[in-house]
């Protein structure tokens, strides 16, 4: 049977923390004194967790399949059969479209911001998680939507500092996700494999530990020069 905790679990609310993202603007803006702006951005920060809940939602349901091999992954809702596919779909589609409804509330800007995140996400569960180096840059491209949306979206001009500071880091998450995946899966002695497998993250058979330190590296190293 269907239960409440098992829509909840499926949104996937613990992840909401990543949306602070939408409210870096308003603090490197110095937008707290404008009663205007910190409602809009309570309410941009809610629709990029509605929609990030229904990009998560649809997800689970393009790989219920395969999370059904992987040892913690199975104890999805949808992979176990707690919620319905046809069930996650109406979720999936209602959280979005109510996060774009509250996104246009804000802006224009902010509606297209928003927009553009779902169909980076969708492509990258569709397939395009697959290819080494995209799948990092549309983990990174994810996050700066979520600042853009602050920024402009917000009507905030963000500085060329903010802007490459903000790209530097999401690099750097987006490397280290993927370090920290290979290193629990060499910890289990595992490989990543085709479909079918334990391991459905198969662009990690196209990363190294060695190349991922680099790259982390590299990120964390990066920053803009401050003229004096």
């Amino acid at each position: 049977m269907t239960t409440f905790p098992a829509y909840v679990r499926l949104m996937r609310p613990h992840q909401w923390v990543k949306n602070g993202f939408v409210l870096v603007g308003l603090i490197f803006g110095h937008g707290f004194a404008s009663p205007v702006l910190l409602a809009k951005a309570g309410v941009l920060f809610a629709a990029f967790c509605m929609v990030s809940s229904g990009v998560y939602v649809m997800n689970d349901i393009y790989d219920r399949k395969a999370d059904l091999a992987h040892p913690q992954k199975r104890h999805r809702p949808v992979a176990r059969g707690l919620v319905p596919a046809g069930n996650a779909l109406g979720l999936a589609l209602g959280l979005v479209a109510a996060g774009l409804a509250l996104a246009s509330w804000v802006s224009p800007v902010a509606l297209g911001l928003a927009a553009c995140y779902v169909v980076l996400n969708v492509g990258y569960s569709a397939g395009l998680k697959h290819v080494a180096f995209l799948d990092v840059l549309l983990i990174a491209s994810g996050f700066m939507l979520r600042i853009l949306a602050g920024t402009l979206g917000l009507d905030i001009a963000p500085s060329h500092w903010l802007l490459l500071c903000g790209l530097m880091v999401t690099v750097f998450l987006g490397f280290s996700k993927r370090r920290a995946e290979l290193f629990a899966f060499s910890a289990q002695e595992q490989r990543p494999v085709q479909d079918g497998g334990i391991m459905q993250r198969r662009v990690l058979g196209y990363y190294s530990a060695k190349l991922l330190d680099r790259m982390i590296a590299t990120s964390a190293a990066g920053r803009p020069r401050l003229s004096t």
